[in-house]
């Protein structure tokens, strides 16, 4: 094999497994510009699935990019219905993060590698229901420096 083979070979590699490791949109800069959608109300006790945000912590300041999990835990002998899990950035209008992280959604939560957010606070809900059809929302919010 050529050595300028053997180059293009190493580079092409290299690029593959770059594109493994690189970041992720979760919100665009062009999102976070939107103005901010009214406050939302979530009801205070569910029978629904738990949301627990594992990382980061919210109400954190954090750098982008970062990982994002969430963990659902279900109750009362049910399982999480995977496809009614939707996330929603709290913008006016509001901003379906679903298809970006449908990859990521699994029965025991969220597992979003590299996330990039723009600096700045945002609102993100999450929404799961259980195989009963009990439903639980959550609001994230997340700090991201500058």
């Amino acid at each position: 094999m050529s050595i300028f083979k053997k180059i293009l070979k190493f580079v092409a590699l290299l690029l593959i497994f770059q594109e493994g490791l690189s970041a992720a949109p979760l919100i665009t800069s062009q999102e976070a510009a939107l103005p901010v959608a009214t406050k939302v109300v979530t009801r205070g006790i569910s029978r629904g699935p738990s949301i627990k945000f594992i990382t980061p912590a919210t109400d954190s300041t954090v750098s982008s990019p970062f990982d994002l999990r969430i963990s659902f835990e279900p109750r009362g002998g049910s399982k999480v219905d995977v496809n009614s899990v939707k996330v929603t950035y709290l913008k006016f209008p509001y901003v379906d993060l679903t298809p970006r992280l449908k990859s990521a959604i699994s029965a025991n939560g969220i597992n979003f590698q590299t996330a990039e957010v723009p600096a700045g606070e945002h609102s993100i809900k999450f929404t799961v229901q259980d195989t009963d059809g009990r439903e639980t929302n959550a609001v994230f919010n997340l700090i991201v420096a500058k």
